[in-house]
């Protein structure tokens, strides 16, 4: 299971006014070694209801413009409005159980709950396993993921259902849901949307990671020549065209093999590598 290394606390102001600087992980002190994992306690996660999407104020604390963990920085968005991306989710659990998260809500790893770097704190979201078509409806309430590579953090109920636990990750896709209420007060509920039925038979999803995005061609080019010399031969390095030139490598089997590969990428200067999932 891969666990948390930092967290954005968001109900200290000092965080947000000193250039939105993050300074250790979640809840604690930047030496808080205890370790994250399930409960000791087996919980039947399938009958915890899914969040149910509902207007609510933003955070007052949860939205800064911009943030900093471990020197890279992070600029939320101005709204959820049509925000749909595949990647890779992981999960949290014990470790953080009762503290707080970014948008000043205690972190509840029986809820129903997620963390995300980027979507405005609170953001509903339905997050689909692409690889067995789960699906589960969440509250982004929280800060992260702050591993390279990881889209979503889930609590450890939505990541039960959604079928990830066992191996730590999943291949999601996360698409925002955006209450349509007019007329009626913040606090009213909305209906949530039927969901597909569950199908636990494994599906053909191809991972890749993308390197570069470029305008050149001859730029692109270069970039894969350069990786094709570091890469195993049972990976295939290719400039996929479009309105940009990208650099793609793949497709791997495992996502911990995508860890090992853009860790060993770092050796050659290339970094802020990102996730494709087909």
């Amino acid at each position: 299971m891969l666990h948390r290394a930092f967290f954005f606390l968001a109900l200290v102001p000092l965080a947000l006014t000193a250039c939105g600087t993050a300074s250790g992980p979640r809840g604690g002190a930047a030496t808080d070694t205890t370790r994250d994992g399930a409960p000791s306690q087996k919980v039947d996660s399938a009958s915890i209801p899914d969040a149910v999407p509902r207007n609510e104020p933003r955070s007052k604390y949860g939205n800064p413009a911009t943030y900093t963990v471990a020197g890279k920085t992070y600029r939320t968005l101005s709204d959820n409005e049509g925000y749909q991306e595949s990647g890779i989710a992981s999960w949290y659990g014990t470790k953080f159980h009762g503290r707080r998260t970014s948008s000043g809500e205690p972190y509840d790893m029986h809820g129903m709950t997620a963390a995300h770097k980027t979507l405005p704190l609170p953001t509903y979201a339905e997050v689909t396993n692409l690889q067995n078509g789960r699906k589960v409806t969440v509250k982004i309430n929280d800060r992260g993921p702050f591993h390279e590579n990881r889209l979503i953090d889930l609590s450890h109920a939505a990541a039960s259902k959604l079928g990830i636990l066992a191996t730590g990750t999943g291949l999601v896709e996360v698409r925002a849901i955006t209450p349509k209420c007019s007329g009626c007060k913040d606090a009213d509920t909305l209906t949530p949307q039927p969901q597909n039925p569950v199908n636990d038979e494994a599906r053909a999803v191809k991972l890749y990671l993308q390197v570069g995005a470029f305008r050149s061609r001859d730029n692109a080019k270069r970039l894969r020549d350069r990786i094709d010399e570091a890469a195993p031969e049972a990976l295939k390095v290719q400039v996929i065209e479009g309105s940009l030139y990208r650099v793609r490598i793949g497709p791997f089997a495992r996502v911990d093999e995508v860890d090992r590969f853009a860790g060993s990428l770092d050796k050659l200067g290339v970094q802020n590598t990102q996730v494709i999932i087909d």
